[in-house]
């Protein structure tokens, strides 16, 4: 397919820092230390949680050595799946694809979930009693308005949300550190190997690295973008490292300030409490915690801020993931993969075909949640934000097989960057693969009945629901793999892209 004003992208609409708001905007800050962290906290290891973040970060950032010398010979709104395709070809690149696209549909969903859910009940304290799915309806006509405008319009909404939420966490971080809380700074049992680790990986440590590794869905998007960037070679690898060192040490220093806040010695306890309801349920208010704190120690004018910035950080991820779910239809329409009505765009630069069909998708599974009368939270985010974290991990390995493929073959880059980096990548994301799979009956809730899932012995106990929902990103793997097997003809233009 010939590229014409109508099936390119815009290009040098952005720079690193727009490119960075996307990335970190979609793993929306607020949210995973409201919801994940203190869950990670109570059935994870602890006060070694600010040290989890900290180690997937790390993680993270090895994988992301060979992505980055990737990223200077592809440069494709696909990003994930050109990588592959590069290394491996084109089979495994539309297989990976498939995957990507299961990704960013579902972490959109589960956002879609979350923000109908939030805002019902928000509105509901207010005297406005609407369904949740009226709620996500809202949101979802004005992302679906404001992807497709211009890129750097939605980066400059994404910018000035993301500057208020990171200033609300810091500002809460700043004073529970500054307090020093009631035993004050104890950066041992944050950040000690021991301490990270305690309960091994079949049980706390477990848990809490599979909530941390949710946590970083979204910085891979920095690719998504290439084709759009001014200067594609320096800002994908720069907003790349950018991302993920913003979204660790944000997470890391405010977890660490709640660990400070609350007291490192009886955090099980200050958890406990402070996440209960009227009812005495544990966690069914995990923003309590960070709330709680924040009263305690600046005052009820933040926590009505971060109610609001709540909000928000959820639209501004469903922004970001509706970007990079309709630039992977996209890319897929012009190799031929998809329709071709897929890589259209508009007179703004839009992928409008791709954004068509993003919203189509999302639309569809929420009327069929709502008509089923679904959960917003407990079965739209929950089950969606699961299929996510196993789903962004596989491809990560194989972009990172992918990487030490292509360089083996056609020479270039030094051991570090195209050997020794990725494939300790691919066996730390392995280990996290293993620790989010085994404890997808704790993040998705399928757990059959009379299980405890925070259990170590019950890792890999799931309900046949669970089994489905686990198995589906490979489902998608190989269901992408027959696609390309058949579709010969029609991805010639994806031979043409993928040629050494």
């Amino acid at each position: 397919m010939t590229d014409t004003p109508q099936s390119t992208l815009r290009k040098g609409r952005l720079g690193v820092i727009g490119v960075v708001f996307f990335v970190v905007a979609a793993s929306a800050p607020l949210v995973g230390i409201t919801g994940a962290v203190p869950v990670a906290m109570l059935v994870g290891n602890g006060a070694g949680t600010p040290g989890a973040y900290l180690v997937v970060g790390l993680t993270l950032l090895l994988f992301s050595v060979g992505y980055a010398a990737m990223s200077q010979r592809v440069t494709n709104s696909g990003a994930f799946f050109a990588y592959v395709g590069k290394g491996l070809g084109v089979n495994a690149g539309v297989a990976s694809a498939f995957v990507s696209i299961l990704t960013y549909v579902t972490i959109q969903l589960a956002i879609y979930g979350f923000f109908g859910g939030l805002v019902e009940g928000t509105m509901a304290e207010l005297g406005v009693s609407l369904p949740w799915y009226l709620w996500a309806f809202i949101a979802w006509a004005l992302v679906t308005g404001l992807s497709l405008l211009s890129v750097d319009v939605g980066a400059k909404v994404l910018g000035v949300l993301l500057v208020l939420e990171i200033t609300s966490l810091l500002v809460a971080a700043v004073a529970m550190l500054a307090n020093g809380g009631p035993e004050g700074w104890n950066f041992a049992a944050s950040f000690s190997p021991e301490n990270i680790f305690a309960g091994g990986f079949a049980g706390g440590a477990g848990i809490a690295l599979a909530f941390a590794l949710a946590s970083f869905i979204g910085f891979e998007a920095t690719a998504i973008y290439g084709e759009e960037s001014k200067d594609p070679k320096r800002t994908v690898p720069l907003a790349t490292y950018i991302a993920i060192s913003t979204i660790s040490i944000l997470f890391a220093v405010v977890s660490f300030g709640m660990v400070t806040g609350m007291g490192a010695s009886g955090i099980i306890d200050e958890v406990v409490t402070r996440s209960m309801d009227a009812d005495g349920n544990v966690l069914a208010n995990p923003a309590g915690v960070l709330f709680s704190l924040t009263e305690q120690y600046v005052g009820p004018w933040l926590v009505t801020i971060m109610t609001i910035l709540v909000i928000t950080s959820l639209f501004a991820g469903l922004l970001a993931f509706q970007n990079a779910a309709a630039r992977y239809f996209f890319a897929l329409g012009r190799g031929g993969v998809f329709p071709a009505r897929a890589a259209v765009t508009n007179k703004a630069g839009a992928p409008v075909g791709g954004v068509v069909i993003t919203s189509a998708l999302a639309a569809l599974v929420m009327i069929i949640f709502a008509v089923a009368g679904l959960d917003p939270i407990g079965n739209l985010f929950f089950w969606m934000s699961s299929i996510t974290a196993i789903s962004v991990i596989v491809v990560e390995i194989l972009v990172s097989i992918a990487v030490i493929v292509y360089f083996r073959r056609v020479g270039g880059g030094n051991l570090w960057k195209t050997v020794i980096a990725p494939a300790v990548s691919i066996v730390l994301l392995a280990i996290g693969l293993y620790l989010v799979m085994s404890r997808f009956n704790l993040l998705a809730g399928t757990v059959p009945d009379g299980v405890d899932p925070s259990l170590p012995e019950s890792a890999w106990l799931l309900n046949p629901l669970g089994w489905f929902l686990v198995l589906l990103p490979f489902i998608f793997l190989a269901i992408g793999y027959v696609a390309a097997l058949i579709n010969k003809k029609e991805n010639e233009q994806l031979v043409k892209d993928f040629a050494s």
